[in-house]
């Protein structure tokens, strides 16, 4: 399990998740939140072995995401993604799926930091 914390400019750092979830493996990755009916954890961390663009699909995931794209544990986007048929794309080397609502107040360009992966 892992902490995420989101670190704005103004320095007023918060825990978005207290106890995430790692898709550390290819079948883990794979899955993500599909045929799930909440969370494993408060949130799931997606980390890859580079920067690519990586695309989320809410195919079967009957619930509506928060999507936080990383690159270097800066913030490139921020998506709400809506059940069953969101879709959202950025280039990243880390993603993060988050409860909708969780990231309101993340932009792109603030500083997020995952700890104990």
């Amino acid at each position: 399990m892992a902490r995420v914390v989101h670190c704005p400019a103004d320095g007023d750092d918060r825990v978005l998740a207290a106890d995430a979830a790692v898709a550390d493996s290819l079948l883990a990755k794979g899955r993500g939140l599909m045929f799930r009916r909440s969370f494993p954890g408060d949130a799931l961390v997606f980390p890859f072995d580079g920067v690519g663009v990586r695309t989320l699909h809410m195919v079967a995931v009957p619930f509506d995401i928060d999507a936080v794209w990383l690159r270097d544990g800066r913030v490139e986007q921020v998506a709400r993604l809506s059940a069953w048929t969101g879709l959202g794309r950025a280039p990243a080397d880390t993603v993060i799926e988050l409860p909708a609502s969780a990231a309101n107040g993340v932009s792109a360009g603030d500083e997020m930091l995952i700890e104990g992966r």
